[in-house]
């Protein structure tokens, strides 16, 4: 599994060199690499079907428990066949779909191989925080991918809107995840799913942050808004990414963690309502757009809800019919986006209002499109309708909740029949004129009419390279509803790690007719009826009052910027004072909170005011000079006085018996001396008026500076009186004797701390010379 994941980053180093070499070409070859995954994930079915795991790890960071673990069950395998081969027909399909001289195309195709490589490292991962690195990795990639393009404007909003949104979930997932695998004693994904740690207290807050991370991923409302603002990308990226892949991630953790969580209130509330929700919004929006991508995409984000309804619900038949969900709308989905890329390369356009025709002039997509929607659409024998069919069915069995999941499923379904004849009919119908919003109306009367129809003119012509991957997928979609059974010994597999009721569902295409049937009749019905009424719900819709979520970001972010800005402008005045009294404020304040909290001082000996008579004298003599230095009005007078103070220090030092640390004093007091006076030539030689500063301003300095000269002073006393451990002053006499030296400094300086003492001579030396230049530049 390592190495798969290792072979698609190799893949992506080696990707300018092949293009290089190769042109577009090198994308046949890169396709062999997400091949070999799928290929691998073949000869693993059997035995993971049969309830075998592979499981590799490795010791990564041991003090925490984090291990580099990957592991492939049967949800992880079915992943593995997602990414894996569509990965490869996506980058077959950008073999046609890219030029030769294609700008950045080297870059783009290592990028989409290593976004491959990490989502196939997301899906094995066995451990939370390797699967966070993964999880980040998709997301940078896929910035790199949307933002293919940085001359074009909408692609660097749409790339910086899914970076943020995603980062952003993801940060707070890592924090959940941190707070799961310190409840769990564990982060090993496995272990965690084997002894799950009850969902109660701080728990149910990890849980609420772990779906924040799925929700924005797979663009759950109230994320839902960067998924068609990221249509901007290239449409082999649309396919590969935003209807196969990365947004399926979100919905994995959440099939990941069902099995432990799904029962828990905040989960289940969560889940059920914003899936739902979801649904409704995606698929109404989507029988509003004119743009063949952004109808598909908001499509997306319909049935992420809809997966999302499947998996949170928790129980056997629901997590069945949720992966046969996943794997159908992976199959429907991207050969759709292909198809629109196939239409945008021929006709030079996407908008439904602007093509006509196309059935006639393109047969070959038409038909491959009309497979795709008619599973998008849950038309049996497709796998789409399988997948319904069991949503539905384990759906009912879920007493009250799942009778309004129900409902939303339902009204769903009905939306997704509605665009997706709208899709088809905007693609390739043939129209006698723009049509626009029209597409009910146009449909219902164009046989009365009897106008002739305008064909869309095509610019280019739809090789193999573009239809093949397209097809490939369209007809597995078809083959895999009657053959559904096939996969039913590994997605039970799955299934089986929820409560098995007395009656499980089995998967078949035909379960005769029932209650699901009739819901879904009563869908396609409604469906048809929405898209002949398009025109008055489209003069509907603009009636109502709506909110962008694009433009509700776009003012957030600028919101944020100014805020910013403000505060900036506010903290960061250019004002010394400012910045020196905020720091002795913060100083003060933090240590003081400290020393309340945990007292230092109950160790603390009596106060020893002075151990000899010229000590005192000394000290007096200081802080006289220290007063007139603040009194003092010209800047010369305050410096030597400034200087009086120090060397009053070392004499200090004399009278305590160290005469090392004296002269180590005398000499920085001097220099600091020599320094003062070259930079005091060129300044006046008085102080500015103080008459000039307000009282207020005046007194804040006051007590901000005698504040900080008590408090330095305590802090000084209790640091050196509440001594916990020995002195280390007698084992250093003991070790320097020993060596036969007798200056304890010295031999401490040069030897003991040979590196410190080299590296402050040299940041002094740079300073010196720093200063000298400013002073005779």
């Amino acid at each position: 599994m390592l190495s798969l994941i290792l072979l698609h980053f190799a893949g992506a180093c080696c990707a300018p060199l092949l293009v290089r070499w190769l042109g577009s070409r090198a994308f046949l070859v890169l396709a062999l690499v997400p091949a070999a995954t799928a290929g691998w994930a073949l000869a693993q079915f059997g035995d993971t079907a049969a309830g075998e795991v592979t499981v590799q790890h490795w010791p990564w960071i041991p003090e925490l428990g984090v291990q580099l673990a990957f592991r492939c069950d049967a949800l992880a395998l079915l992943m593995v066949l997602v990414v894996g081969s569509l990965g490869a027909l996506v980058l077959v399909y950008c073999a046609g779909y890219f030029s030769w001289a294609e700008f950045g195309l080297g870059q783009f195709a290592g990028t989409l191989t290593a976004f491959a490589g990490a989502m196939l490292g997301l899906v094995l991962a066995d451990d939370l925080i390797v699967l966070y690195v993964m999880w980040e990795l998709t997301t940078v990639f896929s910035y790199l991918l949307i933002g293919h393009v940085p001359e074009r404007r909408p692609n660097r909003l749409a790339a910086l809107q899914a970076l943020i949104m995603t980062t952003v979930g993801g940060l707070a997932m890592l924090v959940g995840f941190l707070m799961l695998g310190q409840a769990a004693g564990t982060y090993s994904i496995s272990g965690i799913l084997d002894r799950p740690p009850p969902a109660t207290g701080i728990l149910a807050v990890a849980l609420v942050l772990i779906l924040a991370g799925a929700l924005s991923k797979s663009a759950v409302w109230p994320f839902s808004f960067w998924l068609p603002s990221a249509m901007a990308a290239p449409t082999p990226v649309s396919a590969y990414l935003h209807a196969a892949a990365m947004v399926k991630a979100g919905v994995y953790l959440v099939a990941r963690l069902a099995p432990a969580y799904a029962g828990a209130l905040t989960w289940h509330v969560t889940v059920l309502a914003l899936g739902s929700l979801t649904i409704l919004l995606g698929g109404w929006r989507a029988l509003r757009e004119n743009d063949l991508k952004r109808l598909l995409a908001y499509g997306t984000v319909s049935q992420l809800g809809f997966l999302f309804v499947l998996f949170g619900t928790g129980t056997y038949d629901a997590a069945l019919a949720g992966t046969v969900m996943l794997l159908a709308h992976a199959l429907f989905k991207a050969p759709l986006f292909l198809v629109v890329g196939i239409i945008d390369h021929a006709a030079g356009t996407r908008h439904l209002d602007r093509l006509s025709g196309l059935a006639r002039s393109m047969p070959v997509v038409f038909v491959v499109a009309v497979l795709a929607a008619a599973s998008m659409a849950a038309l049996p024998p497709l796998t789409g309708f399988v997948a319904k069919e069991a949503a539905f069915t384990s759906l009912m069995r879920d007493g009250i909740a799942g009778t309004w999941t129900l409902a939303a499923l339902v009204a769903g379904s009905a939306l997704t029949t509605a665009y997706t004849l709208r899709f088809l009919w905007g693609a390739f119908a043939a129209k006698s004129s723009a049509a626009g919003d029209s597409a009910g109306e146009e449909a219902a009367s164009a046989v009365a009419k009897q106008s002739s129809p305008i064909a869309t003119p095509l610019r280019g012509t739809s090789g193999p390279l573009l239809v093949v991957p397209a097809a490939l997928c369209a007809l597995a979609g078809l083959a895999l509803g009657p053959g559904v059974f096939a996969l039913g010994p590994l997605l039970t597999r799955y299934a089986g790690e929820f409560p098995v009721p007395r009656d499980p569902f089995r998967l078949e295409l035909w379960h005769g007719f029932g209650p699901a049937l009739g819901l879904s009749v009563l869908a396609w019905l409604a469906g048809v009826l929405l898209f002949l009424a398009m025109r008055p719900l489209a003069r509907l819709a603009e009636q109502l009052p709506g909110v962008e979520g694009t433009q509700v970001f776009a003012r957030a972010l600028w919101s944020l910027e100014r805020a910013s800005l403000e505060v900036t402008g506010a903290v960061q005045r250019g004002s010394l004072p400012v910045y020196l009294g905020t720091v002795l404020a913060v100083l003060i304040t933090a240590q003081s909170i400290a020393m309340i909290v945990d007292p230092p001082w109950q160790d603390v000996g009596p106060v020893r005011l002075f151990d000899s008579v010229p000590q005192l004298g000394v000290v007096v003599i200081i802080c006289v000079v220290a007063a007139l230095c603040v009194t003092s009005r010209q800047r010369m007078k305050a410096v030597v006085l400034a200087g009086v103070t120090g060397y009053g220090t070392a004499v200090l030092y004399v009278l305590h018996g160290a005469p090392d640390l004296a002269l180590t004093q005398f000499a920085v007091e001097t220099v600091s001396l020599v320094v003062f006076v070259l930079v005091l030539r060129r300044l006046p030689a008085r102080f500015p008026s103080r008459r000039r500063a307000s009282t207020p301003r005046r007194v804040t300095q006051l007590v901000t500076g005698v504040a900080t000269g008590v408090f330095a002073a305590v802090l000084t006393y209790v640091a050196g009186a509440a001594r916990l451990d020995s002195p280390a002053g007698p084992g250093l006499v003991v070790a320097t004797e020993h060596e036969g030296l007798k200056n304890i400094v010295s031999t401490t300086l040069v030897d003991l701390r040979s590196w410190d003492t080299m590296g402050e001579s040299a940041v002094l030396a740079v300073a010196a010379v720093g200063v000298t230049s400013l002073v005779y530049l």
